[in-house]
């Protein structure tokens, strides 16, 4: 399965499997964009990505992260 920028949900389902402690509203976006690259079925073009794109990416990550921790 090849994921793209557009494919947001299952980007944050990732995140959370690798980062599954970490709250993604700490995380940098340069931080994310980063870790999104390294995701081995990834194949967008970096230069692709924006703000609203990953700030998307960040908030489907942090509602995996809600449902396994709560609003903590």
């Amino acid at each position: 399965m090849t994921l793209g920028w557009s494919d947001t949900r299952r980007l944050g389902e990732l995140l959370f499997e690798k980062y599954d402690t970490l709250n993604p509203l700490t995380v940098r976006f340069t931080d994310m964009h980063k870790w999104i690259m390294d995701i081995e079925d990834f194949h967008g073009d970096p230069a692709s990505s924006n703000e609203k794109i990953l700030e998307s990416i960040q908030m489907a990550w942090y509602d995996e992260w809600q449902d396994e921790y709560g609003s903590k």
